[in-house]
């Protein structure tokens, strides 16, 4: 039976982890190109975007490796290979993603891998510059896989999942009840931060306190499938932001990278991609460790045993569905949409959205940079949604999860104060200026 859940969620899943990163399919630079190309490689391979972010940070903080080497001024992330002159920092960055994403997919976008490396092998020269740049980036790469070796990404071992039946205590919800299929990502050896525990966020509401039943309204009435005070507009973000996140801000990267005002070259681009991938890692390391420390109930459970958690404030409703509801026709064709199958405190994509959108802001130097997002539930350059800001994507991700009835306001809230914790230590000790030493 268990493994019959495994499957039922990896066969919903599997169609959502689509590699899409660029609206209007902008390439700044290989750097960006690359990125597309293992991101897509490592979306087909892993089941869940939080375990797909572990593999995107390996591969970009190889990257940027390789790149740095090359290019100089910054401290290395793991290491600095010593690069010959004239060696290419564009064929440093192809060899560093190649070599560390073909290790880490399925042998199917191995093959993918195999074709897009020998195009580029066959449409440029073979000059002493690519030589030394291939040599950068293979160094950089085996450095990131030994120090990656052993460090808790190991789907094989038993997780020691706790299903509750008390009231607040977290159990697999309805129609699916499906189970995470990677619950490890919590025990993974961060990239940045010393350890996981020290993400740890003050927890969810008690049960029977006021700010508690004031969330609990909040996304019975927004969140529900019926709701009448939640607009279309936010039924539309709700669906659009269930996404990958991976995709979503690698897009993000790419659009700003091309744009002329901006034009980051290969190096800055670069960096851009694993200081965000890498934050974005430890923040769902964080994030999961912290799910399953708290072990909190979704809305779904919540809502339909609100008769019996001892607050006089939330009354219980034994039929009431969220928006996200597999059985109807919210659901795009893309994907099923439904209660995620782990814990809800904090939200995972509010952990995650939060590290990546901070360390942009703190790159760029500014929350005011306006851009656009495809999301795979809506496909195309024109449904596209705007964002004048950093910090007003990263709040429509917030209410986002309690439109879509999948998140209690404190889960997002908490999420999101994590995510910015592992921006904030990430900017204290990585990726410094060597002349600022």
């Amino acid at each position: 039976m268990e493994h019959a859940k495994r499957l039922v969620w990896l066969a919903i899943t599997a169609a959502a982890l689509v590699a899409f990163w660029s609206p209007g399919g902008a390439r700044a630079n290989t750097v960006t190109e690359w990125n597309g190309y293992t991101n897509g490689a490592i979306f087909a391979s892993v089941p869940t975007a939080h375990g797909a972010m572990l593999k995107t940070a390996m591969v970009q903080g190889a990257v940027y490796d390789a790149v740095n080497a090359v290019v100089g001024g910054y401290q290395p992330y793991l290491a600095a290979p010593t690069a010959a002159a004239g060696s290419s920092p564009d064929a440093a960055a192809v060899e560093a993603g190649y070599r560390v994403a073909r290790a880490i997919v399925i042998p199917a976008q191995q093959a993918v891998l195999d074709g897009r490396y020998n195009t580029w092998l066959a449409t440029t020269a073979d000059t002493p510059a690519r030589a030394g740049g291939i040599a950068v980036g293979a160094a950089a790469a085996a450095a990131m896989l030994a120090a990656r070796t052993n460090d808790g990404r190991d789907p094989t071992t038993a997780f020691p999942f706790v299903f509750g039946t008390l009231a607040g205590e977290w159990r697999t919800s309805p129609p699916v009840f499906a189970i995470d299929p990677t619950p490890w990502v919590g025990n993974v050896k961060p990239f940045l931060v010393p350890n996981a525990e020290m993400l740890r966020t003050k927890g969810p509401n008690p049960l029977k306190s006021h700010a508690y039943a004031q969330d609990y309204n909040e996304v019975k009435s927004l969140g529900s499938l019926t709701s009448t005070t939640r607009t279309a507009d936010q039924t539309t973000a709700a669906i659009f932001w269930q996404s990958q996140p991976g995709g979503l801000f690698g897009q993000v990267i790419a659009q700003l990278a091309s744009r002329p005002d901006i034009a980051l070259g290969v190096a800055d681009t670069a960096r851009l991609y694993a200081m965000t991938s890498l934050a974005a890692a430890d923040a769902a390391i964080g994030c999961w460790n912290d799910k399953y420390y708290w072990n909190f109930w979704r809305p779904t459970d919540a809502i339909r045993e609100g008769d019996n958690d001892g607050n006089p404030d939330t009354a219980g409703d034994a039929g009431w569905l969220p928006l996200f509801d597999p059985s109807v026709a919210t659901n795009p064709a893309t994907a099923l949409l439904f209660t995620p199958a782990f814990p809800d405190h904090p939200s995972g994509h509010s952990c995650a959205s939060s590290a990546a959108l901070n360390v942009m802001r703190d790159f760029f130097h500014t929350d005011k940079l306006g851009f656009d997002i495809v999301s795979s539930r809506f496909p195309g350059a024109a449904n596209a949604r705007h964002y004048d800001s950093f910090s007003d994507a990263l709040n429509e991700i917030i209410e986002a999860r309690i439109w879509g009835g999948i998140h209690f306001r404190e889960a997002d809230v908490q999420g999101a104060t994590l995510g910015k914790e592992v921006a904030r230590y990430e900017r204290a000790h990585f990726f410094k200026a060597l002349d600022d030493e």
